[in-house]
């Protein structure tokens, strides 16, 4: 169960960046901003793994791990992920659309966090989720669409040379999301063996083993923007991400099979997360994004966050 462990680990991370490279060239070559790129394609794409890992847990009787590692993906994403970008290259953006969509991400925090009032992500959240996500889809969209008409009066068209290229790319993409559902079936069922052999909780394995995981999509595509000097895409990335998890994820995974949120996670880990979300907002907005001074200092509250668990 190790190596299955492991190997969902690798799995999930390649499997990752097939998805995300097909998804982001295909939208790339549609013409789509980048902002919107790391929110709709790329967030979507990397937060396929925890998607999956999710269901399977909750459907397996395993609450804990399932919305473990929509937490724990959130705080990574947060803390580790944004701040390791931003410690390679500043990150910078629109402050409209930051206070946009890290509002939306902030909201479905709280969203959960009513949920877990009740102790239960039923069915009802999971579809108030599921909607809030795509009216938020479409009027993003929506807003793209008329900027990109605008710029190319009205004439959005792919070129014919793109056309082929356009098929390897989803190619690409399909390869990508068959590997990261094996990946993602894997991962479940090492760490569930790992919680039960160690005798560690499903939660706790969840918010740190699975949700680090999950988030290596995320990491990886962040870093490689980073480097190359694609901020938007970085936060977009991120951003994305934590709007599919709640939203998505969360949404998805409640409405297959609804999960018991532990006593812990409602009353420490997701108020937590609002804290949290709310604080990257204001954060990124007063800042324009995040100075690496802020990601080194978001770095150490990720590892003060993870030693809380584990202690």
């Amino acid at each position: 169960m190790v190596l299955s462990l492991i190997g969902g680990f690798v799995l999930l991370f390649v499997a990752g960046e097939l998805l995300v490279r097909g998804a982001s060239n295909i939208a790339e070559k549609l013409g789509v901003q980048p902002l919107v790129i790391g929110i709709v394609i790329v967030g979507f794409g990397t937060s396929v793994p925890e998607l999956v890992t999710s269901v399977q847990a909750a459907l397996k009787g395993a609450p804990g791990i399932a919305l473990g590692n929509i937490v724990g993906s959130n705080m990574a994403n947060m803390l580790l992920i944004l701040g390791t970008g931003a410690l390679i290259f500043p990150i910078r953006s629109a402050r409209s659309h930051l206070f946009r969509d890290g509002g939306v991400g902030a909201f479905g925090a709280v969203l959960l966090g009513l949920a877990g009032y009740f102790g239960v992500l039923n069915r009802f959240w999971g579809v108030v989720l599921v909607v809030v996500l795509f009216v938020y889809l479409w009027l993003l969209l929506k807003h793209d669409s008329k900027l990109r008409k605008q710029a190319r009066n009205g004439e959005a068209k792919v070129e014919n040379n793109d056309r082929a290229a356009v098929f390897i790319d989803s190619i690409t993409l399909i390869a990508g999301i068959a590997g990261v559902l094996i990946g993602g079936k894997l991962l479940v069922d090492g760490a569930i063996w790992l919680a039960e052999h160690l005798g560690i909780g499903q939660d706790v394995i969840g918010l740190t083993v699975v949700a680090l995981g999950t988030s290596l999509p995320e990491l990886a595509t962040s870093i490689v923007a980073a480097l190359r000097r694609q901020t938007d895409l970085a936060i977009g990335n991120v951003l994305g991400s934590n709007i599919y998890n709640i939203f998505g994820i969360g949404g998805v995974t409640a409405t297959i099979a609804p999960v018991p949120i532990p006593y812990h996670m409602a009353n420490v880990d997701i108020p937590l997360l609002i804290v949290m979300s709310f604080a990257l907002v204001a954060i990124i907005v007063w800042q324009h994004g995040i100075t690496r001074l802020t990601g080194f200092a978001f770095l150490i509250g990720y590892c003060a966050y993870v030693f809380g668990l584990l202690i």
